[in-house]
């Protein structure tokens, strides 16, 4: 090997260092992320644009002021007068503003006492925490988080003729509500936040369009009433079954929980759901699940190649393409140097087999790159990258 040839190949290698260094630093770069929650979204968003990711909020629900729901304390006062046996609190912040809501309506002290004499089943660990936090003791908790669980517990025990109280979170599981009164329980229920439309309506269709035509790369959930409003919301766009189907196949989902998953699990999708249910777990959960499956690395004769997501570097240095070509590369990397067929890749880019759209592509794909010669031509076969 000659000097320069030696110094070329030490400053490439260089190159894929530092490249592969500032891909842990910012694991999400390149990546376009939906958000669709309303309560601590900036926390969520924060998090994944420090890691480099691109974010598209759009809340699909908020929760509606506490001054403006009457029912809830309508609720509250009619389960301190039945004074139940049993109590089940589903959400730390739910069993929160519950007790704060009461608080404004002067009947704290009764919920309060009327909660410490009955026994309390909680969900998980941070409604656990809201319950010793208001000075109540719970004899239960569910052993995966789950309402199901919870109710299996007071079925094992028995709940006929017993009044039992359930702190809904907003997604009532009305399932779970018929077996406790199936099983002969009197159901009392109470839901300290109702989900209402956010301001600035035209943000979730515009995210359901990114996530209809492919310009997303993971749409998250942390609620599963932003799920049923975004369904809701596709079909007055007409678009349900496209959103389904791209959600199936282009856009990964992700969800804090099994119980925010549901809804998605009952329209055929399968999520990324954290083993533990919290925001960090699930930003971690989307940073491993983009970098095996959505990072391509090739080393070819024009330099060593990485792609993730919308940003592409060859040799370490960044390169803008788009949105056709980058489509029309990510495909050509993907096969690693083998031949795809023009017409396998006229479809891909829903160019109908025209020949010319095809040939301008990659024409633009070519201009766009430090070295047009990468995109090889195979006579009457197709294209590669050239290796």
């Amino acid at each position: 090997m000659t000097a320069l040839a030696s110094a070329d190949a030490a400053q490439a290698e260089a190159a894929a260092d530092a490249a592969e260094a500032q891909a842990a630093e910012s694991p999400l770069e390149g990546f376009r992320i939906g958000v669709t929650s309303h309560r601590r979204s900036q926390d969520l968003i924060d998090a994944l644009e420090r890691r480099g990711a691109e974010v598209i909020h759009a809340p699909a629900l908020k929760i509606a002021p506490v001054q403006e729901d009457l029912r809830l304390i309508e609720d509250t006062r009619a389960i301190i007068a039945a004074k139940p046996d049993l109590c089940i609190a589903t959400t730390a912040y739910g069993m929160r503003r519950w007790c704060e809501a009461a608080d404004t309506f002067g009947i704290g002290d009764q919920l309060l006492e009327t909660l410490g004499a009955c026994r309390m089943f909680v969900r998980g660990p941070k409604a656990r925490g809201a319950v010793r936090a208001a000075g109540l003791a719970d004899v239960g908790i569910s052993s995966d988080e789950t309402t199901a669980t919870l109710v299996d517990m007071l079925l094992a025990e028995g709940v006929r003729g017993k009044t039992v109280a359930v702190q809904l979170h907003g997604y009532t599981d009305v399932r779970q509500l018929e077996r406790l009164r199936m099983s002969g329980a009197i159901v009392l229920t109470v839901t300290p936040y109702r989900w209402v439309k956010p301001d600035g309506a035209d943000r979730l269709p515009r995210l359901i369009e990114a996530a209809c035509t492919g310009n997303l790369d993971v749409l998250t959930f942390t609620s599963a009433p932003a799920v049923d409003a975004m369904w809701s919301t596709a079909h007055e766009m007409g678009v349900y079954k496209q959103l389904i189907e791209s959600l199936k196949t282009n856009v990964t989902t992700a969800v804090v929980g099994p119980v925010t998953a549901q809804p998605l699990v009952d329209a055929g999708i399968k999520p990324l759901i954290p083993e533990r249910f919290r925001m960090g777990a699930l930003i971690r959960l989307v940073c491993e699940h983009l970098a095996l499956n959505h990072v391509r690395r090739l080393d070819t004769r024009s330099g060593n190649i990485e792609l993730r997501g919308r940003s592409l570097r060859i040799d370490g240095q960044p390169v803008e393409l788009a949105p056709a070509p980058l489509l029309l590369l990510r495909a050509l990397l993907g096969a690693g140097g083998a031949v795809l067929s023009r017409e396998s890749l006229s479809d891909l880019l829903e160019l109908r087999g025209s020949v010319h759209a095809l040939d301008m592509t990659v024409s633009r794909l070519r201009s766009s790159l430090p070295d047009g010669k990468l995109i090889e031509t195979v006579v009457k076969r197709g294209y590669r990258i050239r290796v």
